[in-house]
């Protein structure tokens, strides 16, 4: 049986300073962006970055983790590796869904035990969609964004018979933009999925640098500013979770409606009161702990 870890609420604040966070391919790699104006940061994007970091197990970040974790990658794989065979994937998760929190799939995928799968074997009754311990919400800006389009240029010609290329319009950033992203750990799943204490431990350990390790030329500044993670004192939830969120989401000042241009333009939030404190199991911040 898996180790159990406590039920959390966790809370992600996300400065973008004249970066794309997260392209919308519906709209030539936009940031994405709401009819009110405000950012979006999705699930997937996030967790792709988590992935990424664990993924190569040869770079330094690998190894500057914990022995429990740098010393056995096996067990630490990635399931949605880029350019998976599906078929081969499915072939591994084996023939009896009753068993497969017991099985050798289970205990090489760090990301299907805490994220969870949705592969299906083709044919018959054989299903397996294993929802995840941990996961993470639209991640959504406090107040509108503004976002600039440029053209890129290529000195060394990409087309044939020309000196120089150009990408019309093709560097599209975000100016400044603050986004919360909640995330949630529901240990019920932990049975069904296999995730341990340990992997949660890694998690927390890899979500202060998903942006910071993997930064790119579009994505240069991206800057964690919290991740909160709230344990409860009991398995059903000790405290609302919107009560918690609500007191930890920086205030926008001046005209909530007005974009931001850095983050003096917000009023941060660095505790719990005192009321909510109380009713929580303990309370850290994972980038400053």
């Amino acid at each position: 049986m898996s180790e159990m870890f406590k039920r959390a609420t966790g809370l992600l604040i996300i400065e973008v300073v004249n970066s794309n966070p997260n392209g919308d391919p519906d709209r030539e790699s936009d940031p994405r962006q709401r009819p009110n104006g405000c950012g979006e940061i999705s699930p997937v994007s996030y967790k792709r970055k988590i992935r990424d970091l664990l993924d190569d197990h040869d770079a330094a970040f690998f190894k500057a983790l914990p022995e429990k974790y740098s010393l056995n990658p096996q067990n630490y794989n990635i399931l949605e590796h880029r350019g998976r065979d599906r078929k081969s994937i499915i072939a591994e998760m084996g023939n009896d869904p009753s068993k497969f929190g017991e099985s050798e799939f289970v205990h090489k995928y760090w990301d299907a035990r805490v994220f969870g799968n949705t592969f299906l074997q083709d044919g018959g009754d054989k299903a397996f969609i294993k929802t995840g311990v941990v996961q993470f919400g639209m991640g959504v800006s406090i107040a509108p964004i503004v976002i600039l389009r440029q053209t890129n240029t290529n000195k060394a010609g990409v087309q044939e018979g020309k000196s120089a290329g150009m990408a019309p319009l093709a560097y599209r950033i975000v100016e400044h933009g603050v986004y919360c992203m909640p995330f949630f750990v529901n240990p019920n799943y932990a049975h069904k999925s296999g995730c341990t204490a340990n992997d949660i431990e890694l998690l927390k350990l890899l979500i202060p640098y998903a942006y910071e390790m993997n930064r790119s030329a579009i994505r240069p500044d991206v800057r964690l500013r919290h991740a909160w993670y709230i344990e409860h004192k009991n398995m059903l939830g000790s405290c609302p979770e919107h009560l918690l969120f609500e007191a930890l989401t920086p205030e926008k000042l001046g005209n909530k409606t007005d974009p931001s241009t850095s983050w003096s333009d917000y009023q941060d939030k660095t505790g719990l009161p005192e009321e909510l404190f109380s009713r929580v199991e303990s309370f850290i911040d994972l980038v400053n702990a």
